[in-house]
């Protein structure tokens, strides 16, 4: 009779296995190089990643400084148009005042002879911007005060109207009494400011004195 000795045939194939056993010191040195490719790993893709991030910004850098460029020209072209606009308005504003300037005589003139009552005659009209000296002789101080108070009721003449000087000439033979003014006022086109009430009794009073 044969007899088969199977534990005495598995002995070889576990004497072979412990051949493959890998031990301590080993695992220690893999589990450290592992760790490091690890580590070499995620350092090179944090230096891309900040290469990465580094290039964008530079881009942008670069886009803003291209938009800087732009904005600047744009605000320089902004600024010289408000200046040329504002010659422009100083112009118009000139041509308007010389507008005004060249009907501002006929203006006063027609003024003027519109207000002068009866026994008021002028001799001079002195003008100086819109302020005018008026010179001229009357034979009562009603006449003068009334010549005073057309001119500020016409509303061209600021009020009031100042009687800066008056002289009592007397009669001679020849010429009766009279009394030489000089009244200042202001004009206004076309009447635009309102005139104050209370101008016209303290031109009657400056006239009596």
């Amino acid at each position: 009779m044969i007899r088969i000795n199977l534990v005495a045939e598995k002995r070889p194939v576990e004497s072979g296995q412990s051949r493959f056993r890998l031990d301590e010191s080993k695992k220690i040195a893999l589990g450290g190089s592992l760790i490091l490719l690890l580590a070499v790993a995620a350092a090179g893709w944090s230096y891309w990643s900040l290469a990465q991030q580094a290039e964008q910004v530079e881009r942008e850098i670069e886009l803003a400084r291209v938009e800087e460029q732009r904005l600047i020209q744009v605000i320089s072209e902004v600024r010289d148009f408000e200046a040329r606009r504002g010659r422009l308005e100083q112009r118009v504003s000139l041509i308007e005042e010389l507008r005004r300037g060249q009907t501002a005589p006929v203006h006063i003139l027609d003024q003027v002879s519109r207000s002068i009552p009866d026994m008021v005659w002028l001799t001079k009209i002195t003008q100086t911007g819109y302020d005018l000296n008026i010179e001229g002789n009357c034979l009562s101080l009603t006449e003068l005060s009334d010549f005073v108070g057309a001119l500020e009721h016409s509303r061209y003449f600021t009020r009031p109207v100042e009687i800066i000087n008056s002289e009592v000439v007397p009669a001679t033979t020849s010429s009766p009494e009279i009394i030489k003014f000089v009244v200042k006022a202001g004009f206004q086109m076309s009447g635009l400011k309102s005139a104050t009430p209370a101008a016209a009794p303290a031109a009657k009073g400056g006239a009596r004195g």
